[in-house]
């Protein structure tokens, strides 16, 4: 077999690479490797490579940029919250994260993480663990809905949840039209609106994948992983993960607040200076990649300060929690 092609163009390429120079030598992590098209990119500017990624699926994209780039890029499987163990005693300068479900997944039917398309319910990045079928027949109806409406900002929720609880008596829901077609049933499709369906199947991949607690994890090991000088660059595709990482680089919705009648204490050094204006992608870019419209890239230098402990407070993180999850 060829070597693949990537054929899935990561968006805000350019921007993600301005926010990462000066590249030359530098060693970058790619946290969310996919298809390899930051790798790619990063590699042909001159940087080295760490290439990180949970999805088992993504190995002939890796082979072929060995075969491309013999001795300049590694790779791991793991998840970026285990940033620290997957780099070990290796130095970095950058790391790019690209938060959620990748083209590649979308298209790929049997993933189940698309709504548009017949597969079985699954939604893992992993492949192990907790499927989105899982949750579906499993969750009270109660639990159902607020997951829907934490997740996925779904006002419907209670609805949507009530009619899933119905299908389920009669048979288990095992297939992503099938659970699509409760949904639109359920509360209607909007002529040119967006499909009913896609705040909860959003809802359940990142209750599937604990994806806000990944990417927190992945935000703190970066600020400790990082010399000063360093390179972090975040893409997140809608508002609650773009949220997280606006006010981990905004210290001031995680410093502890002052009381102005205690005696005020020094204010913390900045962990990241300078940290840039949130960046959309382009018309030119939007005429070529309609799904790089709810991107958003957020980037920051690292100071010298050190690194503050790892915590959700200020950060905006849904409060959905669940023993089944």
């Amino acid at each position: 077999m060829g070597e693949p092609e990537t054929l899935h163009e990561p968006v805000l390429l350019e921007e993600v690479l301005e926010a990462l120079e000066p590249l030359g030598h530098a060693c970058i992590v790619d946290g969310t490797f996919g298809a390899g098209g930051y790798s790619r990119a990063l590699l042909k500017r001159g940087a080295r490579v760490l290439a990180i990624d949970r999805d088992p699926t993504v190995m002939p994209f890796v082979e072929g940029l060995r075969a491309e780039f013999p001795d300049r890029i590694d790779f791991s499987a793991g998840s970026f919250s285990q940033l620290e163990t997957l780099v070990g005693e290796r130095d970095v300068d950058g790391v790019v994260l690209d938060i959620g479900v990748s083209s590649m997944q979308l298209d790929q039917a049997e993933r189940g993480f698309s709504f548009m398309r017949p597969g079985p319910l699954d939604m893992r990045m992993s492949r192990d663990g907790t499927s989105a079928a899982d949750l579906v027949n499993a969750l009270s109806e109660t639990d159902l809905a607020n997951l829907i409406f934490a997740y996925g900002e779904e006002r419907a929720s209670r609805r949507i949840a009530r009619a899933i609880v119905a299908a389920r008596d009669v048979a288990p829901i095992a297939d992503t039209l099938e659970l699509a077609g409760v949904i639109e049933k359920t509360i209607g499709r909007r002529p040119g609106g967006p499909h009913p369906a896609t705040r909860t199947f959003q809802a359940l991949r990142i209750a599937v994948n604990s994806e806000f607690d990944e990417l927190v994890s992945a935000l703190f090991a970066a600020e400790r992983l990082l010399p000063e000088g360093g390179r972090l660059a975040v893409v997140t595709f809608h508002s609650l993960e773009d949220r997280i990482v606006k006010r981990f680089f905004d210290q001031s919705k995680t410093s502890a607040p002052q009381s102005r009648h205690l005696p005020q204490t020094e204010p913390e050094e900045k962990r990241w200076v300078p940290v840039r204006k949130s960046v959309k992608a382009s018309k030119a870019e939007l005429d070529r990649n309609p799904r790089a419209r709810s991107a958003t890239l957020r980037s920051g230098v690292r100071a010298s300060a050190p690194a503050r402990p790892m915590q959700t407070t200020g950060l905006g993180v849904p409060g959905f929690r669940q023993g089944a999850l």
